[in-house]
């Protein structure tokens, strides 16, 4: 089968405050914009935020919301600086393991966001 690309469609309660922190504080580039949606570009895909979702205060566990948004980049401390500056507070600021290192912190609806630095493969 030939994908044309790859999307995840993230439903959220928080919904302005989650359009404002992934297209200003994390500055994803808008694709398109629609009442109830919007279409970040992330690489060679997408995340689409949309309504209808309910938000925590604090993380949510794996039964809420089994997935993590993983934004891998060339150097995680650097990245980890520039998103304090913005506001972001990380839950763990470096995470190693054998195959490389992340960063934790959540989006305002309380889903799991990662950045990582994978080890060369």
């Amino acid at each position: 089968m030939n994908f044309k690309e790859f999307g995840t469609i993230l439903f959220v309660e928080q919904y302005e405050a989650c359009i404002n922190f992934y297209k200003n504080v994390l500055q994803l580039k808008v694709n398109f914009e629609k009442e109830n949606l919007v279409s970040f570009h992330v690489s060679n895909g997408y995340l689409m935020v949309e309504r209808g979702g309910f938000s925590s205060k604090g993380e949510k566990n794996r039964k809420q919301n089994p997935v993590v948004l993983r934004f891998d980049v060339n150097d995680v401390d650097e990245a980890v600086s520039t998103l304090e500056m913005r506001g972001v507070v990380f839950l763990n600021q470096r995470l190693e393991f054998d195959w490389g290192i992340i960063a934790v912190f959540l989006d305002p609806d309380g889903n799991r966001i990662e950045l990582g630095q994978i080890k060369e493969r």
